[in-house]
């Protein structure tokens, strides 16, 4: 887990010079403060900050070379079968026990593509070929490690974060502002994949391999991709359940392989007590850490301290005041390279901070509500989807004779007219209708209104399948940047067992039979059962967060005045700001419900003025 910057182009003039390109690396350091290397070519120049995990000695250090000399690598984060893949291809000259050494001799053996297909884990990897003169990059299937590039007419840049291609030379003077992914940043809160709020930057996609020769993109490929199976290999039964299980222990056994201190986050639901399970089964000796709230209404330890007595896993319990978690606010935002609205990175942020002073690793239970039908949305979705097959004359006093006999507790088919539209508006924070205002004449992208297109569905089956897909590849894409940008600022690396290959294909062959016996997350829950009493899975889970609507309207008040009503507008070139104070002035006037959009608008001030003030 680390941090790269790379630039390649058709001449060497166009490089960066060494000092410069050395400040622009250092942007990332916290991502991996341990060793810091440079590669310069003659047409490439390679930067990397390390966070040592596997082989601990120099030999671990990148950029590397493969043996052969032909491929320059950097690489940020964790080939998990890189043990199997040195053993089937019989790599008997490495001369590190790293997974970066097993990485570069399979490039020089099978070549990129087919190196790549063969990976199972999480990364972000650059690789110049000297031999054909090409910029390779590619990012893992979950969209677990960030990957952003930028294209100019001097050559591309690649990184780890966002800031460190809008403060590269290259693009530092040409930001022009793209306003439907302003508009989708405003919405959704999060930039989604492949684009970003500028022009000429874009991120990678999750499975995607990019060829690049000069600064022109010559070839993209798909190395691994998941797709709605219409016809599915598994049932939700026992002996489903058993499979998964199994498969799972050996997932997590295989990323518990660590040189450094490795321990496992614990809360009082169902997926990370699942990962902890198993990390105990394969670790006698694993350690817990679960987050103490002092607030009833967040607080959800003492359901994580029953769970980890059963398995009598060490507990650190950390205790926090939510004005401890108010307090970080600033520093946070220093560390937050883009714009991100999601405010449970602040408690993330805090609990990632106090484990890594003790670990380097830990075992996350992200995923898990994607994967298998974790959210209430996913089963009110089933319930509805059919009405959406009549025309809306029609369904509108269907609708309200079904609600007058509560045979229906949701009246979105009465206000929307396609099902997808509902589903989109169910992911938005701030209306549609005063989206809109806030970002006049302007669609949505057309990658998120393909990743939201779910109205030409045949069965509650077909449905679930496009449902999951959607939230592995849109808000999965949220959740997992939150932990990144929160985990690597405390250059604490975070391991998501349920995202591991055979995890993920395993749940895409799954049929779930959701919409009979109702049970979210059935299959998860039938494999805690393995491992705690069953009354204890049944808990009521607290949620991640934090009392976000009260901070806006007190401690926090005064500062979003400053930054909303005080503060030039960053974007305004694009973005209608009489709409936008006009919202925020609702939200505390009218008591108008919009803390979380309120929420997305500060953040976006808050980083403008601490990432772009000292470049405008």
């Amino acid at each position: 887990m680390c941090g790269f910057l790379g630039e390649f182009s058709n001449e060497e003039e166009a490089l960066t010079p060494r000092d410069r390109f050395s400040q622009i690396l250092e942007l990332s350091k916290h991502r991996g403060p341990d060793a810091t290397g440079i590669e310069r070519g003659p047409n490439f120049q390679l930067g990397f900050n390390r966070l040592s995990i596997l082989d601990l000695s120099p030999n671990g250090n990148q950029p590397k070379k493969s043996p052969s000399g032909r491929y320059s690598v950097v690489f940020n984060g964790e080939i998990y079968n890189f043990k199997e893949l040195a053993e089937t291809h019989q790599l008997n000259t490495l001369k590190s026990t790293s997974d970066t050494e097993v990485l570069v001799h399979l490039l020089d053996k099978l070549g990129v593509n087919s190196a790549l297909k063969a990976l199972n884990g999480m990364f972000a990897i650059a690789v110049v070929d000297s031999k054909t003169d090409t910029f390779i990059i590619t990012r893992d299937f979950s969209g677990i490690k960030p990957l952003f590039y930028g294209i100019s007419e001097k050559g591309i840049a690649v990184a780890s974060q966002f800031d460190q291609i809008f403060k590269h030379p290259w693009f530092i003077n040409n930001l022009e502002l793209r306003p439907e992914i302003v508009k989708e940043y405003f919405g959704f809160g999060y930039m989604q994949a492949p684009n970003t709020i500028y022009k000429s930057i874009f991120q990678v996609n999750p499975g995607e391999c990019l060829v690049f020769k000069g600064n022109k993109k010559v070839s993209k490929e798909i190395i691994c991709t998941f797709q709605p199976k219409l016809k599915a290999s598994y049932s939700e039964t026992r002996e489903t359940t058993e499979t998964y299980n199994k498969k799972l222990d050996t997932i997590v056994k295989r990323q518990l392989i660590s040189d450094v201190p490795i321990a496992t986050f614990l809360s009082g639901g169902i997926d990370s007590p699942l990962i902890t399970a198993h990390a105990k089964h394969n670790k006698n000796d694993i350690e817990a850490i679960t987050l103490e709230v002092d607030d009833a209404t967040l607080n959800e330890s003492d359901i994580a301290k029953a769970y980890a007595d059963e398995m009598s896993v060490t507990q650190d319990i950390f205790k926090v005041k939510p004005t401890e978690i108010l307090n970080t606010i600033d520093d946070y935002f220093d560390k937050c390279a883009e714009p991100f609205g999601d405010y449970s990175s602040l408690p993330t942020y805090l609990l990632t901070k106090h484990a890594s002073e003790r670990f380097k690793v830990m075992l996350s239970g992200d995923g898990g509500d994607e994967l298998f039908y974790g959210y209430p949305r996913f089963r009110q979705f089933a319930e509805h989807y059919h009405l959406f097959k009549l025309p809306l004359w029609l369904r509108k006093p269907v609708v309200r004779v079904l609600n007058k006999l509560k045979l229906s507790k949701s009246s979105a088919p009465f206000y929307y007219q396609t099902f997808g539209e509902w589903q989109l508006a169910k992911h938005l924070h701030i209306f549609k209708d005063q989206l809109d205002e806030i970002c006049p004449n302007t669609l949505f992208s057309k990658e998120l209104l393909e990743l939201y297109n779910l109205n030409d569905t045949n069965s509650k089956k077909e449905l679930l399948q496009k449902l999951r897909h959607n939230e592995f590849y849109g808000h999965m894409q949220r959740v997992l940047t939150k932990v990144d940008r929160a985990s690597m600022a405390n250059s604490l690396e975070v391991r998501v067992p349920f995202l591991d290959k055979e995890s993920v294909a395993f749940s895409w062959e799954l049929d779930s039979d959701l919409p009979k016996h109702k049970i979210l997350k059935k299959v998860l829950k039938e494999c805690l059962e393995a491992f705690v009493p069953k009354e204890l899975i049944n808990a009521q889970k607290m949620g991640f967060s934090v009392p976000i609507d009260d901070w806006l309207k007190n401690e926090l008040r005064e500062d979003v005045h400053k930054h909303i009503f005080e503060t030039p507008f960053y974007g305004a070139d694009v973005l209608n700001v009489h709409q936008i104070r006009k919202f925020v002035k609702a939200y505390y006037d009218d008591g108008f419900f919009s803390s979380w959009g309120v929420w997305h608008i500060y953040a976006w001030q808050k980083w403008a003025t601490k990432h772009l003030e000292s470049i405008s």
